[in-house]
């Protein structure tokens, strides 16, 4: 079972974790005596991210053999997730000495970093999804240290969407809270949630529900500014914390987060598909003795919103 305990706190606007683990924290893969493998402070790597469960952090050594990915006992890197085909991708090393992925006409495709790929070069740092599981590919100088480096980042980050979990957003907005507090400066938190997300998934399938939640991702980072924070809350849910935003200026960027979610449709395997969303905001007003109760507020909001039709926005009628 894994253990990792740490510190998360913020440099440069670069997260910076203090973290211990013991052994049984990081899982390897072992390889076939039939795959020649190097130094793996030399070798290349794939690290399993999504979905979480006991294989994430699994690490699986690239050697200069062939390696399979799928369903099928026959594959060296062996996924019995049902979005994954029997023989889904291949990874091999080239005479130029990168690593290049092939897709096997799998059912769900393969991607690097959400763009299908049928075939192309995996550079280091990229993201290797097959069907809905995601792998991270290293082949860094130090893979060793890149690997530490990238389990130190599943601590603080949401494997589908690798914006910030739930951990991370409590211990930020806790800081942030308390340097309001402190200086006397308004805090904003909004709380969006996709509307009727469950339809979405029981009528194209929760691989399009997993491409929603990234493209509202990438669509919110359009509109948030980089001293403010976008966080997985949970399931469907999202939260963005804004420091020193007052009434206005939290009602303004809540309706262009709404405004442009709504703008065009999404599209999974040619199908397009509307989502909107429904966001409650609650802005620090000097009465809020705690982070609970500015959370709870812009969940009433958000509850409101729902009730109120979705697609709306509502802010906490005493901010304004």
């Amino acid at each position: 079972m894994n253990s990792l305990t740490g510190t998360l706190w913020r440099k440069n606007d670069r997260v910076v974790v203090d973290a211990t683990y013991s052994e049984d924290a990081v899982q390897t893969h072992k390889t076939p005596d039939r795959v020649s493998v190097r130094s793996t402070n030399q070798d290349a790597c794939l690290v399993h991210i999504y979905p979480t469960g006991p294989g994430m952090g699994t690490r699986y050594p690239l050697g200069d053999e062939q390696v399979y990915i799928g369903r099928s006992e026959d594959c060296l890197i062996q996924n019995q997730d049902p979005s994954v085909s029997r023989c889904h991708a291949q990874i091999e090393l080239g005479d130029d000495g990168q690593y290049r992925v092939t897709d096997l006409k799998s059912t769900n495709g393969t991607f690097v970093n959400n763009a299908f790929q049928r075939g192309g070069v995996l550079k280091d740092g990229d993201y290797l999804r097959v069907g809905n599981c995601i792998y991270r590919f290293l082949a860094g100088g130090n893979v060793e240290a890149d690997y530490h480096e990238e389990i130190y980042r599943l601590t603080v980050l949401d494997g589908l969407t690798l914006e910030y979990n739930r951990r991370y957003l409590d211990e930020f907005l806790e800081r942030e809270f308390a340097r309001a507090t402190r200086h006397s400066r308004p805090l904003a938190i909004l709380l969006i949630d996709i509307d009727h997300f469950k339809a979405v998934n029981d009528r194209l399938g929760h691989l399009a529900g997993d491409l929603a939640l990234r493209e509202l991702c990438t669509r919110i980072r359009h509109v948030i500014q980089e001293d403010e924070l976008l966080a997985r809350y949970g399931g469907e849910e999202f939260a963005v914390v804004l420091p020193e935003s007052n009434a206005q200026t939290t009602q303004a960027t809540a309706e262009r987060i709404r405004s442009i979610v709504a703008a065009r449709p999404f599209v999974f395997n040619g199908k397009s598909y509307t989502v909107t969303v429904s966001i409650g905001a609650a802005i620090m007003s000097g009465r809020e003795q705690l982070v609970s109760n500015l959370l709870d507020q812009a969940d009433r909001n958000l509850y409101e919103a729902k009730k109120a039709g979705r697609n709306r926005v509502i802010v906490s009628h005493d901010a304004l």
